[in-house]
């Protein structure tokens, strides 16, 4: 099997021994396995800390001449480097190794990749532990040296590690439906072989290995799995709508599970909501249409928010939708980013714990664009005339819930007053004002109920949710408001 970097290794190891004969910070070579294992792992740490890694070549004497080196040895040095590559050292080292030909003698090639977390120093004891390569030795790193490592750290993101071991291109195409992304992106399709496999890593679905083969990444699984059961990892993170007969949970009508990869299957999983939602009969053009109680946008944003921004390192929990007789929920693992506010949500820069996930939903037309999804859910329910949406937290969850049509009477004073806020919200994002009414067409209100709009402004005033726009204008009349940070 080819391995890409072999050809780098062999230039290294020409110019290394070419005269004059020296050794350098990406290459060490030796005769045989040094019995210092603290030596070892110092090297080892040292070329995981260099940029772009380095190797360890046996089979050289000290004086540069190829002796070769046996099966036994082989075995030997292969076993004794990976213990002390994981054993001994924090972060891990990923080691790969190559048996070849070089000069008349059979060599060892020892891959050390560079580490993106840094830096690499001896497991159960501190960063001050730490070892870099300079002037073809190792040596002890300065706190200044370990200082510029952690400056070129980085931890990986959860989209980026490996959902799977490693596969062959048979078993990724058994394991990814990628045709829907390609129409999705409307693009043309890729060759079969490598023109696949690098499209495919450089959407960050796959991470290719040099020695062959690849990684299903977090991000290829969740996206475009044809089953997200046969992902250990994500086997919970499938969607799950439930339907009850009542108010509560006392009676479950209907249960669907979507096992696919979001990307993939959105479209369905939102058909399959929509499917099992109350529906109304309107009159439309003088024909009669069955509509969902619900606006569909509303229902995708906050469906693709759901599963853009849940917290995988939440164990044991998946996004959910529960369908009640007078709201659904729409909620998923992990709480409430510690930079955001429950009542600044719509039109606020939006944060995900997901970027990478939140960056292709937006190339694949999922979602809208940065910040206006909430925004555009807000209009909708408006539209509609249901309640205000609702936003709750708690430590491991965030939900949002979206209430049946209800008038003005049949609202709770809580739920007039977040009426009146979203309102506000809403329109002055929109660069307009609040008025008495405007007010009263989202509320569905006829101007002899003006009195009592103008009740909810002033107690919205009264407890900071809105605000005049203009202080100095008396006339309530042809008063205007915005929201109270605006």
């Amino acid at each position: 099997m080819t391995r890409d970097w072999l050809t780098r290794v062999n230039a290294l190891l020409h110019a290394s021994l070419d005269p004059p004969r020296h050794e350098l910070n990406d290459l060490d070579w030796k005769q045989g396995l040094s019995p210092d294992k603290a030596k070892l792992t110092a090297h080892l740490a040292a070329l995981a800390n260099h940029p772009g890694g380095g190797f360890l070549v046996f089979g050289i004497s000290n004086q540069g001449e190829v002796t070769g080196i046996s099966a036994e040895e082989t075995t030997e040095v292969l076993g004794r480097l990976t213990n002390l590559g994981r054993q001994g050292l924090e972060p891990p080292v990923v080691l790969d190794h190559a048996l070849e030909n070089f000069r008349g003698g059979r060599i060892l090639f020892v891959r050390v990749s560079e580490s993106t977390v840094k830096p690499v120093h001896l497991r159960g004891k501190g960063v001050e532990h730490t070892f870099i390569r300079s002037g073809g030795s190792t040596r002890d790193a300065s706190r200044q040296e370990v200082g510029n490592l952690m400056l070129n750290s980085r931890t990986p993101r959860w989209e980026e590690l490996r959902a799977t071991v490693l596969l062959n291109e048979v078993q990724l195409r058994a394991e990814l439906d990628t045709e829907p992304i390609v129409r999705m992106l409307d693009r043309a399709r890729p060759a079969e072989g490598d023109e696949t496999l690098s499209w495919l890593a450089a959407e960050r679905f796959i991470e290719r290995e040099p020695s062959g083969g690849c990684y299903i990444t977090n991000l290829g699984a969740i996206a475009c799995s044809r089953r997200l059961g046969s992902t250990s990892s994500l086997g919970r993170r499938s969607l799950r709508a439930v339907q009850y007969t009542g108010k509560n949970k006392a009676e479950t009508r209907l249960e669907r599970e979507h096992d696919i990869g979001y990307a993939i299957g959105f479209a369905g999983m939102l058909d399959q909501v929509l499917a099992i939602l109350p529906q109304s009969e309107v009159i439309e053009k003088a024909l009669r249409i069955r509509r969902t109680l619900y606006p569909e946008i509303a229902l995708r944003e906050l469906l693709a928010n759901a599963l853009i921004h849940q917290d995988f390192g939440v164990i044991g929990a998946g996004p959910l939708v529960e369908i009640y007789a007078d709201r659904v929920e729409i909620s998923n693992p992990g709480g409430l980013l510690p930079s955001k506010q429950l009542d600044r949500l719509i039109g606020t820069q939006p944060e995900s714990r997901n970027e990478m996930l939140a960056k292709s939903f937006r190339r694949f037309k999922i979602c809208e664009e940065r910040g206006s999804g909430l925004l555009k859910a807000g209009i909708e329910v408006e539209i509609y005339g249901l309640p205000p949406i609702r936003f709750d937290a708690g430590p491991s969850y965030f939900k949002v819930t979206l209430f049946a049509p209800r008038t003005f009477a049949q609202m709770t004073p809580a739920e007039r007053l977040d009426a009146c806020y979203q309102h506000a919200v809403l329109r002055h994002l929109s660069a307009e004002a609040m008025t008495n009414s405007t007010l009263r067409e989202r509320m569905k209100m006829s101007e002899k109920q003006r009195s009592m709009v103008s009740v909810l402004i002033q107690e919205a005033i009264d407890l900071g949710l809105v605000k005049a726009s203009d202080p100095n204008n008396k006339s309530r009349k042809f008063a205007e408001y915005k929201p109270w940070w605006a």
